[in-house]
Formats: C-alpha cells, structure tokens, sequence
C-alpha cells in the first residue's frame, strides 16, 4: 500500500514549502494539490495555482512523485495545459502524476468565469474530449480537432514529457461512462466514495464503488493488474483520516482489504475543511508509514 497527502494550496510558498519537504522526509509516495482558481469559502484566501505550486514542490524535493488532485475542463484548455503538463514533468524529472477529473456541478471555477453549469451528461461529454486531447497531445500527436467544446489547431506536446509514452493519468470517476474512461485512459483511477453520515456507510460505499470499476475494466477488456486503485480517505468520510495515528492504520487496512493500491490523506489545517493536528501527522509518519 502506498500512502499520499494532499497539500492545500492556501499557504504562502514561504510556509508551504516546509510542509512540501517533510511529506517527502515523513516517507509519503506522493503529494498532491488542488487545482482550483478557488475553493469553497477558503476561495477568500489565500489560494494559489496549482501548476507554480508543483513546480515549485518539485525544485524542493528529489524523491516524492507530485500530482493534481485534480485538474479538470473547468478552466483548462488542454492545447495549453499539455504544455504545462510537459514541462512540469521536465522539471521534476518524471516525477508527475496528472490527477484528472470532470470539474465540479457548480462552484466558484464556474462561478468566476461567468458560466452556467453544465448537466451531468454534457460534463461527461466534455471530459471525455479533455482527456482525450491531452492524451494524443502529450504523445507527441500533431493533433486538429474540432469538437463540441474544444478546437485545436495543430496542437503539440514537443519535445514530450519525461516518462514514456506520456506522464501517468489518475482518473476520478463515479458514474459508469466516467469509470469506463478511466478504465481507457488510466494508470489509475481515484474516488473519494460518497458522503455517509456515518464511518461503516461511507466505507460500504466505497466498496460498492471499486466493484463498479471492476465492471468498467470488464467492459474494456483492461486487466484490472495494470490500474492502481487511488482511494481519497477525507473528502467524503464523516471522520478525519488523521485524528488519531490508530484510525488512519485502520483506514489503510481496510483499504487494501478493498484492493485499493493507494490511500490518500489530507495535511492537517487549523479550522474549517480537515482540520487537525500535525503531532497526529508526525505519528503516523514514524509509527505507521514504515510499517505499509
């Protein structure tokens, strides 16, 4: 099992840079960050981009693989994000992981760029050309396209990313079209499961989901070997995944017994969304993560 942790973009570089380093020193396989132009109430700040925040975190570590978690067609053109996607890759040496995903219903990326939100089938439709744009681009296709939400002209990935045939994608997916894309597309496929008001509803969710992409990769002929299974232990959970060392070695048990590959935390804040204690974080990181 590999551990991760989400890192908020919502600090200064002057103190998030620390929290960067230490989840690479704690032992964590990757770190991750929002891609947002703003998020819930903390769109209030401070708040930062995601790609600056990565490439940033990767000229400040050697080792821990970085990602988006996730970016989506929200506010992203993908002739233009395949270009920060490859250098991002260049710069941390092949060490980028791209989260991706269909953007929220509603919120403030819509919210700020004046549009209205689009319906659950259309959002589908609109993820399927952004993942498959980025991914002829960032394989070095010359790529034309004129589609329903995008059109490129001559888009190109050159001179290609580090890792071959392109950087790794980690697709969010809850619905069955969404979950066959990621079945497609995927090195990996993330959920966060759905919101329970209790700790064993949450997980029952979580297990009816991961057999729900088991029948996405049986549609696709994919052998379920070859994706990694990312399971986000916080977003949707009635409990935090670091309030007690004891809690998140039993979070990432069960996990593994629900085949999931990865589990992936939140990194402590004061207040409002998961909020904790970073003596807890420092637990696990010397009692629990050595053991996985």
């Amino acid at each position: 099992m590999r551990v991760g942790i989400v890192i908020l973009p919502d600090q200064r570089w002057s103190v998030a840079v620390h929290r960067w380093r230490r989840a690479e020193a704690y032992g964590f396989a990757h770190a991750w960050t929002y891609d947002h132009i703003g998020w819930r109430d903390l769109v209030d700040g401070p708040w930062f981009d995601a790609v600056p925040t990565l490439t940033a975190a990767a000229l400040a570590t050697s080792r821990i693989r970085l990602g988006t978690m996730v970016a989506s067609p929200n506010f992203r053109h993908p002739a233009h994000f395949a270009r920060e996607i490859t250098a991002l890759d260049d710069i941390s040496g092949g060490r980028l992981v791209l989260g991706v995903g269909a953007g929220g219903v509603a919120g403030y990326d819509n919210h700020v760029l004046g549009r209205a939100p689009l319906a659950p089938r259309a959002r589908v439709n609109r993820f399927t050309e952004f993942v498959d744009l980025l991914d002829r681009i960032l394989r070095g296709e010359r790529v034309t396209w004129c589609g329903e939400y995008y059109a490129v002209a001559d888009a190109r990935g050159t001179p290609g990313c580090v890792q071959s045939p392109r950087v790794p994608f980690v697709v969010a997916a809850t619905g069955p079209r969404s979950m066959r894309l990621a079945a497609r597309y995927g090195a990996g496929w993330v959920t966060t499961g759905a919101r329970a008001e209790e700790v064993d509803g949450w997980w029952r969710t979580v297990s009816e989901m991961a057999h729900r992409f088991d029948d996405a990769l049986d549609a696709t002929g994919r052998d379920p070997a070859t994706v990694d299974r990312y399971l986000m232990l916080d977003p949707a959970s009635p409990a935090y995944s670091l309030s007690s060392p004891g809690y998140f070695a039993d979070a990432v048990g069960r996990a593994a017994e629900y085949r999931f590959t990865d589990t992936v935390t939140y990194w402590p804040r004061t207040t409002s969304w998961y909020a904790g204690n970073e003596a807890v974080l420092e637990a696990v990181a010397a009692d629990v993560l050595p053991c996985l």
